[in-house]
């Protein structure tokens, strides 16, 4: 099992953070969380996930305009901001991906499975983003506030990859979080059977 230093940084202490300190955000840190996320399982190893790093204004300034009204500040003051989408023919690369069967049949000229399994494992991806960002020691601050449709024609122009979750990436302040919320008990979350 991992030490209690590992289970509070990915857990227990862990927080979605909504300001950020003026620290930047080095790229070896972002090639690091993407090493280490891509190893979380999906379906067919599918890997569905394409992630877009907004680091300069100019492109911040880009996104702006598709963020729900109170994601503007955390978004906009974040040192790199994250927009993850799931590419549309994610299945074109599953020869290399899963080469034990023809599994591009399953997904070639079938939208709604493309869609369904697109969305579904880019957010278990999305999931392991987050935990790989704490592992570096960087605070994340994921967010849905956003319209989807219009970012997707802001930096997706090709219509090949589609918006599911906005992340910011840096030094969280944490002074500007909000106290923790509660959370269900075993009991009311689960049971055995």
């Amino acid at each position: 099992m991992l030490n209690k230093d590992a289970l509070n940084t990915l857990f227990t202490e862990a927080r979605s953070h909504n300001g950020w300190l003026d620290k930047p955000v080095s790229k070896t840190q972002i090639r690091q969380i993407y090493e280490l996320m891509k190893f979380g399982p999906t379906a067919a190893n599918a890997c569905p996930a394409r992630i877009t790093f907004v680091q300069s204004n100019k492109a911040k300034e880009r996104l702006k305009p598709h963020l729900d009204k109170g994601n503007v500040d955390k978004a906009m003051s974040a040192p790199i901001v994250a927009i993850i989408a799931y590419d549309t023919k994610f299945y074109e690369k599953l020869d290399k991906l899963f080469p034990y069967t023809d599994a591009k049949s399953w997904y070639k000229d079938k939208p709604e499975k493309i869609k369904l399994v697109g969305k579904m494992n880019t957010a278990l991806q999305g999931a392991y983003f987050i935990l790989a960002v704490r592992s570096v020691g960087l605070d994340c601050g994921p967010m849905s506030g956003f319209n989807a449709k219009t970012p997707d024609q802001e930096f997706f122009s090709d219509g090949g990859s589609k918006s599911i979750l906005i992340c910011g990436i840096g030094i969280g302040d944490r002074n500007k979080l909000f106290p923790r919320s509660p959370r269900l008990s075993f009991n009311e979350a689960c049971k055995m059977i």
